[in-house]
């Protein structure tokens, strides 16, 4: 998973500098406009919106702008529709490239992630052509001056977490995507900070970079994550880790 566990950090980066150009913050507001709209405005019966306010406090969103997105979507403010799409693809050498986005005109949105992959030595695949190599898994990053690690494991393995890595700058904690809410619990019961979290998929194999290979598809990943429609991008390359770091700048 160390590949996967590399570009989430380099990702988290990124969110400082995506958050101050606001880019995170409209990701936010349309994740928890569908959310409300699929599952009502209230937090504690809503699991998806529970996880999506939750990542938008963390980003220091106003509580202002967090309740006009939730009244967006319940209908109580006017605002446009979204709706939840994923597609499916594949990038350099092969690797399986998966995508979830809300867009309010699927016909733009398709026409430009197929523009993008074929920009970058890739193409967009049909519906299931790489869904089953990723599994959903929950997701949390702790700040690693935040607690020691022994007292951490034994929090996060007891509320149900499967594995956690630990790193220079942060522990990284993975879940069966069932036991989210019950860890996220944990760790705030404990007090310990979270840096992160999220819903995530971990691919289940992995296609080994380097090179030119290694530098599209590295260029692919930001590019589809700039794109304003794209909530998430996931892949199973694995770059070694000094090489990735060196290709984003990192």
């Amino acid at each position: 998973m160390s590949g996967h566990s590399k570009w989430h950090s380099i990702r988290h980066k990124k969110a400082a500098v995506d958050a101050k150009r606001g880019k995170l913050f409209t990701r936010l507001i349309k994740e928890i406009s569908v959310a409300a709209r699929l599952g009502g405005g209230d937090v504690d019966s809503n699991p998806r919106l529970r996880t999506s306010v939750a990542a938008a406090k963390a980003a220091n969103m106003p509580q202002n702008n967090i309740q006009r997105a939730i009244m967006k979507g319940t209908g109580e403010l006017p605002g446009q529709t979204f709706e939840t799409v994923t597609y499916e693809g594949y990038g350099p050498g092969g690797v399986a490239v998966f995508l979830e986005a809300i867009t309010d005109n699927r016909n733009r949105t398709v026409a430009e992630i197929r523009h993008l992959f074929s920009k970058f030595e890739g193409n967009l695949a049909e519906s299931n052509a790489v869904a089953w190599m990723f599994e959903r898994k929950g997701y949390f990053s702790i700040e690693a001056g935040a607690t020691d690690e022994d007292s951490l494991m034994e929090v996060v393995l007891e509320a149900g977490a499967e594995d956690m890595e630990s790193n220079e700058d942060s522990f990284e904690i993975y879940c069966p995507f069932e036991e989210f809410d019950s860890v996220r619990t944990a760790l705030e019961q404990a007090g310990i900070p979270i840096q992160s979290s999220e819903p995530t998929m971990i691919p289940q194999n992995s296609v080994k970079l380097e090179g030119r290979r290694a530098e599209r598809m590295l260029k692919l990943m930001e590019t589809l994550e700039d794109h304003d429609d794209i909530q998430n991008a996931y892949a199973n390359f694995d770059i070694d880790e000094k090489e990735m770091e060196a290709l984003v700048g990192g």
